[in-house]
């Protein structure tokens, strides 16, 4: 009989999720659509690129939202439960409150897990698809930078021509081992070599720079140089080291790897540990909705359910923000900040559980 109710309470449970996920995937593919269609709006393409690039890119928003969505489905179930009166049925079977709440927790934690080894890789490779895509029609196509293997690759264009800019890796905010090659149109007019460079505002502080001037045929050297650049590190790293072209899988197994071809090891740790989390979070947060709805005996309308629900998730969405920003200041630990809105909910949900317990 047991093996009857637990596989009645979470097929119900994954339907609704199920519908709730349809819902955001349907919400998330038009409101892209309008931006997808708004960006091609003056190229002469088929209506079927923007659907595609819709497709490849809401997966990924998907997951970022799953804790979210586990948690609106977990608040209508247990109002439907509620209110078909099935919870005092499955009671009688010698099912408590929080036995079944656990049983739900388990399954939205072991479904979190499903998402980071089978789903994640599959969104990485589409999300990977869509910058790919849409970058070849970007009105800043001659302005590239590419991160590979061989190093880094920056191509600048300006009214005078355009710079070529290579360096062996990108550490934090510094390239080592970088070479410049300024053209006038498409004659060379002068060559910058040098062991390093500061890269963290559009002033780069080149360390002993040699500057090759090919128009006079002489060199000159600096222990300090100053280079004038479009880009900063930060917009090297947000622009063109999106980490969720990377499955959690490969952020794991190619640390190193990564790390060597300039990805900081900050960025990946803050990743990993999101990744990391999303299990716990998916527990967590069937836990937070049953607080609302079945730790209450009071039968209240659902517009307060509905209000309870949207608030929640702002509060907890926001208060995700703001513990990274933190994190990132360096005021607490990276991870800390990454950890801190769990820590809360389950200091929360601690409280909460020994109420319904009581129930």
């Amino acid at each position: 009989m047991n093996k009857i109710i637990n596989k009645y309470l979470i097929t119900k449970f994954f339907k609704i999720f199920f519908i709730t996920t349809l819902v955001f995937f349907s919400l998330g593919i038009i409101l892209n659509l309008f931006e997808e269609v708004e960006f091609f709006k003056n190229l002469n393409l088929s209506f079927a690129l923007p659907i595609v690039l819709s497709l490849s890119y809401v997966p990924t928003l998907i997951i970022e939202l799953l804790p979210f969505i586990v948690f609106l489905s977990s608040m209508v179930y247990f109002l439907q439960l509620r209110s078909s009166k099935d919870l005092l049925s499955i009671k009688v079977f010698g099912y408590s409150n929080i036995r079944i709440i656990l049983i739900l927790s388990f399954f939205s934690f072991f479904m979190g897990l499903l998402f980071l080894f089978t789903i994640n890789p599959i969104t990485s490779i589409l999300v990977k698809y869509y910058e790919t895509e849409k970058a070849q029609y970007s009105k800043d196509v001659d302005h590239l930078i590419s991160v590979n293997k061989n190093g880094v690759w920056i191509k600048e264009v300006d009214t005078s021509g355009y710079k070529i800019i290579t360096a062996e890796r990108l550490r934090n905010e510094k390239l080592e081992q970088i070479s410049v090659y300024i053209f006038n149109k498409n004659k060379l007019i002068k060559r910058i070599e040098s062991e390093s460079g500061l890269i963290n505002n559009n002033s780069w502080k080149m360390k002993n720079a040699i500057v090759f001037n090919i128009l006079e045929n002489k060199s000159y050297f600096f222990e300090e140089y100053l280079f004038e650049s479009k880009n900063t590190a930060e917009k090297i790293n947000s622009l063109y080291k999106n980490l969720n072209t990377i499955s959690f899988l490969d952020l794991i197994l190619n640390y190193a790897q990564l790390n060597e071809k300039g990805y900081s090891k900050k960025l990946l740790n803050e990743k990993i540990n999101k990744f990391a989390s999303l299990p716990v979070f998916l527990f967590l947060m069937v836990i937070l909705a049953a607080i609302f709805t079945i730790g209450s005996l009071k039968n209240k309308q659902n517009f307060y359910y509905i209000i309870i629900s949207i608030l929640t998730c702002v509060a907890v969405y926001y208060f995700k923000d703001l513990s990274i920003a933190i994190g990132q200041t360096g005021r607490i630990s990276l991870i800390l900040s990454v950890w801190m809105p769990i820590i809360v909910i389950s200091l929360f949900c601690s409280m909460g559980v020994i109420q319904i317990n009581e129930k």
